[in-house]
């Protein structure tokens, strides 16, 4: 693979995971000096206080929908605090570095179950490191007994540490379901989304989003998850990638193959894989959606009704229960 299409093919991936190692900038030393002016002989300590470290600080941009530009600057280290100078001046603060990370990024330390900072709001901002106090000038030591302190404090040390960016999609409606079961379909035809579609499991690689219109002025956010195998709760197919999509979304949308010859066993089978990655999935509010309903002929509907959720039907090239779905979608969420 040539240089340049290599290039273009990381500039559009989608990077939901990365580590990164942070360094806040360390304050700036006191100063110690005199005052030197004419006819006074012995002037008392004016030495000013070093300027504070820069932070780094997370900042939540609703523009931003991959950590791709994070991932590829591995290091970020803020400028340390200028010392402090005479006639009583503080030395410059360090600059700060702000790191834009999509809405619903998650920072932990590594190593660490402790959430650090979680971003869902525009503009949302956390300070990750602080940097260093800046050390006091002589000025600061001065007593009735010590005139002319010949000391000043250094800068404190800015904060480190190694931490891991993770991003959980921030949608309404998730699509839950097996490889090929219809999902990226679904969601171009609701939106104007435009993921990959094709006749062969696994299509979809990566999350995508499309805003679905349910009335003149509502609509929701829609996510198009890649195809879940029987055992992704333990990472297989890349289970924990696609799967950490689905805790933020307020309703699940199960899609099943119409033409599944045991859909029970199916959608147990996608239950029991989000139980097994996080208990609160299974708590979610979920719709069956039964695809591909342009080709069914004498269904055996006592495989489906044995199936404890709500039951809709669709067809994603002739339209049919379409509307009725996002109706449904749209009732449930102003009802939560």
């Amino acid at each position: 693979m040539c240089k340049c299409l290599r290039a273009f093919l990381l500039s559009i991936m989608f990077i939901d995971y990365t580590k990164v190692e942070l360094h806040a900038g360390k304050g700036g030393p006191g100063c110690v000096s005199f005052r030197r002016e004419k006819f006074v002989s012995k002037g008392g300590p004016d030495g000013g206080d070093g300027g504070r470290g820069g932070n780094i600080i997370a900042h939540g941009d609703p523009n931003l929908h991959t950590l791709q530009d994070i991932r590829y600057a591995k290091v970020y280290k803020a400028k340390n605090g200028a010392p402090g100078s005479s006639s009583l001046k503080t030395g410059k603060n360090g600059g700060d570095i702000l790191i834009k990370v999509p809405l619903g990024t998650v920072i932990r330390k590594i190593k660490s179950d402790v959430i650090v900072a979680d971003l869902v709001e525009k503009g949302q901002e956390f300070i990750l490191c602080k940097g260093g106090k800046g050390g006091k000038g002589n000025v600061n030591y001065k007593s009735s007994t010590h005139q002319a302190p010949r000391y000043a404090q250094p800068g404190q040390e800015g904060g480190s540490g190694q931490f891991e960016f993770e991003l959980k999609i921030l949608a309404d409606v998730g699509l839950v379901g097996f490889p090929n079961a219809g999902k990226s379909t679904l969601l171009s035809v609701l939106s104007k989304a435009r993921p990959k579609i094709a006749d062969y499991p696994f299509t979809t690689l990566e999350p995508h989003l499309g805003i679905v219109k349910s009335g003149e002025f509502r609509s929701f956010l829609m996510a198009d998850i890649p195809g879940l195998i029987e055992g992704a709760s333990d990472g297989k197919g890349l289970g924990h990638q696609f799967l950490r999509h689905i805790e933020r979304n307020r309703l699940l949308l199960f899609l099943i193959d119409g033409t599944d010859e045991n859909p029970a066993a199916s959608f147990t089978a996608l239950n029991n894989e989000l139980n097994s990655y996080n208990k609160a999935l299974i708590m979610k509010q979920k719709i069956l959606v039964r695809t591909k309903g342009d080709i069914l002929n004498n269904i055996e509907q006592e495989k489906w009704t044995a199936i404890p959720e709500y039951l809709m039907e669709i067809s994603a090239v002739t339209g049919e229960g379409i509307q009725d779905l996002v109706k449904e979608i749209s009732n449930r969420l102003d009802a939560a």
